[in-house]
């Protein structure tokens, strides 16, 4: 969802865009159709541009730690390297602001430092790796800067959304602890004008990671509520202790290595619960933009509010289709 909107933005302008994915976008643009650790087809892909763009990651919360490495880190090695050969001026990495999360409440935070080391699961831990690896390449001829958009949403998407409401509506999304933890959101269009920003920034920029959200944060309840009642599904009532939750989100990520042995990688499913989603639920995380907007020279354009509108105007027209 992230990466179409920015393709699609930066073709609108008048930029030149090559896009590398995995399968067709269907996009009108240039496609190279590879594995972003593929090092050879990336510095292909790269070649003839001036600025790289970097969002692809393996975004789930459970699976092989080899996996993530290879994908998360390998893979932004393949395009820090590809960047310096093929003399590329600008990379824009996008980060997360997992990599800095251990777990505790985060309250009117800004970007502290990526760490593996206290980094909550090998998706964090993978992230927090490959955003050092990125800021470490800034430096000479290419100017580096990592954006760390937190829970991206909006029409379309099947990372937060569409899980969101597949558990509502099969009554499998219980609040964690009170749902009273106040945590920040980006409604795609603004991570979308973000990204560009950092683009178009980053030389003066240059060497920073910034944590990019909506500024409105919200009780995960009333989050979770406006999701629901945009797609049209019961708002979820039933509390669970967090105590409890986190206990049951390490059995389910045991049963989940289970499955990791004798399950090839496509046809796993993802868990119901883990220790990392119980944490994120139940704690709170938001953070100070003010050094984002300023010198990003950006502000949010939709608010949350005219966001979960959208949202409902566009299951509306599911509905109608």
């Amino acid at each position: 969802m992230l990466g179409r909107g920015v393709a699609l933005a930066l073709a609108d302008r008048g930029d030149g865009v090559t896009v590398l994915q995995r399968r067709p976008a269907s996009l009108g643009l240039p496609e190279v159709l590879t594995d972003v650790s593929d090092a050879d087809a990336v510095r292909a892909a790269v070649t003839g541009h001036d600025a790289v763009i970097h969002l692809a990651a393996k975004v789930n919360v459970v699976g092989p730690e080899d996996e993530y490495l290879r994908i998360n880190v390998r893979g932004t090695r393949a395009v820090v390297d590809a960047c310096l050969a093929a003399g590329v001026e600008r990379l824009v990495h996008v980060s997360s602001p997992s990599v800095a999360h251990p777990g505790k409440s985060l309250v009117g935070r800004g970007a502290d430092p990526a760490d593996p080391t206290t980094a909550r699961g090998p998706y964090a831990r993978s992230k927090a790796h490959a955003e050092r690896v990125a800021l470490g390449a800034d430096g000479g001829e290419l100017a580096v800067v990592a954006i760390r958009p937190h829970l991206v949403w909006g029409p379309g998407d099947t990372q937060l959304i569409a899980r969101i409401v597949d558990r509502a509506q099969r009554g499998r999304l219980p609040l964690v602890g009170s749902g009273a933890a106040l945590i920040d959101t980006t409604y795609v269009s603004n991570a979308v004008d973000a990204l560009l920003a950092a683009l178009d920034h980053c030389l003066e920029v240059r060497g920073h990671a910034l944590v990019v959200t909506n500024g409105e944060p919200r009780p995960v309840a009333e989050i979770l509520a406006a999701v629901c009642r945009a797609a049209g599904v019961r708002v979820p009532t039933r509390h669970v202790p967090v105590r409890l939750a986190h206990l049951g989100g390490a059995a389910v990520e045991s049963l989940w290595a289970l499955q990791d042995r004798f399950m090839p990688a496509g046809a796993r499913d993802d868990p119901p619960l883990t220790r990392f989603l119980v944490e994120q639920l139940s704690t709170a995380h938001w953070f100070d933009q003010r050094l984002t907007r300023e010198i990003l020279r950006w502000r949010p354009r939709v608010s949350l509010d005219e966001g979960f509108a959208e949202l409902e105007r566009w299951y509306a027209a599911r509905s109608l289709g």
